[in-house]
């Protein structure tokens, strides 16, 4: 097949990253009208965002290394049909069971994002990809923000089905675009998937990011929130071991050392925890009845509106990210948009008196995850050799989830600790809340900081260079 325009291949990969980014969070503001509809309890229907997180967190690396294996191509195209099958699914969901299940299935989506950015890196001319990488990263953080803004109108005016009826059509079209012209990776890694690491992987994952969600309604000093970390402390030390003995690693822990990768990671993690708390807990707070003190009452509609400029900043820094890269490297625009991050919300500590003064840190907020995801995947692609790209930014990606997974259970233990005599939080629960995550950020510009500069003269991707032997450092 001969090669096709980069456009088109972009927007196929766009497309796809996009609507993942936007079904993880295009569900929590209908979750309430969900529960109503199928009849079930809030902690059942808080399992249709639960499973989708663990499902996304245990498909995503494997499923990067799958595609570095055996092709990113066609394990890109397995990925949109199943995803295609989970949403068409969900949208026929008769009870709340099904909907897991197919929120499940929608989770293997997850490997979109190491997929995509290793078809960038297999297919664009070396000039193109940090820039590519930086835009497709500024459309995966936008659709997380399309979805907070997007599912109040939809609901509204059609039926919570529509969040999987409108995906079923884009991603249905995806499909075809992609099986014509998205061309099949010409850089494929030798061994093979090592099921053993992949079952202690998928193990530990789960053992710890279960107890993080569901901490709130099971107490955190209860057995089984207790026993599931100590579990998930169990499955790291075997899964370590079976990778650092394994001829075919699933996770290659050398590349895991590299300076660059184990600080992005570091970074990814902190000011993960800070920016998922944020998309999980200011529209709560907006939604909050003015007598309690704060809050302003607003609608899930008027709540993501309010959520707009973090949409559109998002989007815009993370396209500027890309021009910016070669003049003042990922390192500086992932230390900055982490110290945006940190400085949003000190500002939000201080001044949330008024719904403009909430637009206005969202906007700040938006700046900073448009810059920190655009640098990170940029660090990352540029510090592996190309036979680890999906494994290694599926990692990126996890690491990224675990942070936000911790900085929401901090969070919704500050908001949720103590209560009003009406069952609302008081609004020092919240302050509390964004001064935590300001400290989170402030630590993730910290270890931005800690990544290597890069060295003069040494090419910033082994693409480039044309080795796959341990890369150069970035700038």
């Amino acid at each position: 097949m001969p090669r096709t325009s980069t456009r088109l291949t972009f927007a196929v990969l766009a497309t796809g990253a996009g609507v993942f980014a936007m079904l993880q969070s295009l569900i929590a503001p209908a979750l309430p009208t969900v529960q109503h509809a199928l009849h079930a309890s809030q902690s059942t229907a808080t399992w249709v965002m639960t499973a989708y997180l663990l499902s996304a967190s245990v498909f995503t690396p494997i499923l990067g290394r799958l595609g570095d294996l055996a092709g990113r191509k066609r394990t890109l195209v397995a990925v949109l049909l199943t995803v295609l099958a989970g949403c068409l699914v969900a949208a026929l969901a008769p009870n709340i069971g099904v909907l897991v299940v197919a929120r499940v299935v929608q989770g293997v989506g997850g490997a979109l994002f190491p997929l995509s950015f290793g078809i960038i890196r297999d297919e664009f001319a070396p000039a193109e990809v940090s820039g590519s990488i930086s835009n497709l990263s500024a459309v995966i953080a936008a659709g997380g923000g399309v979805g907070m803004v997007a599912a109040g109108p939809i609901v509204s005016a059609l039926d919570y089905r529509w969040l999987f009826w409108i995906p079923v059509a884009v991603v249905a079209v995806t499909v075809l675009i992609a099986l014509r012209y998205v061309p099949e990776s010409p850089n494929r890694a030798r061994g093979k998937v090592g099921w053993t690491s992949a079952v202690l992987l998928s193990g530990w994952l789960v053992a710890l990011l279960l107890p993080l969600s569901q901490a709130g309604r099971w107490g955190w000093g209860s057995p089984k929130v207790l026993g599931l970390f100590a579990a998930a402390a169990l499955l790291f030390a075997l899964w370590l071991t079976a990778e650092a003995r394994s001829r075919n690693p699933l996770i290659d822990l050398r590349v895991m050392r590299l300076p660059a990768v184990w600080t992005t990671n570091a970074a990814a993690l902190l000011f993960g925890a800070g920016m998922y708390a944020i998309w999980s807990f200011l529209p709560g707070f907006v939604q909050t009845p003015a007598t309690a003190g704060y809050g302003f009452g607003a609608s899930v509609t008027a709540s993501g509106l309010l959520m707009l400029p973090m949409l559109l900043a998002m989007f815009l820094s993370g396209v500027l990210s890309g021009r910016l890269e070669p003049r003042v490297g990922a390192k500086a625009l992932l230390a900055t948009g982490a110290a945006l991050g940190a400085l949003a919300c000190g500002f939000l500590t201080l001044w949330h008196d008024a719904e403009w003064q909430i637009a206005v840190v969202a906007g700040l907020f938006g700046l900073g995850i448009g810059l920190a995801f655009a640098s990170m995947a940029t660090i990352v692609v540029a510090s592996v050799p190309p036979e680890q790209t999906g494994a290694a930014t599926g990692m990126n990606a996890n690491i990224r989830t675990i942070g936000g997974s911790i900085g929401a259970a901090l969070t919704s233990l500050l908001v949720t600790g103590r209560l009003q005599p009406s069952g609302l939080p008081y609004a020092s629960g919240y302050t509390h809340s964004w001064a935590l995550l300001a400290l989170l950020c402030l630590a993730a510009a910290g270890a931005a900081l800690l990544v290597p500069a890069r060295r003069p003269g040494r090419p910033a991707d082994p693409v480039t260079a044309g080795t796959t032997r341990a890369p150069a450092q970035v700038r």
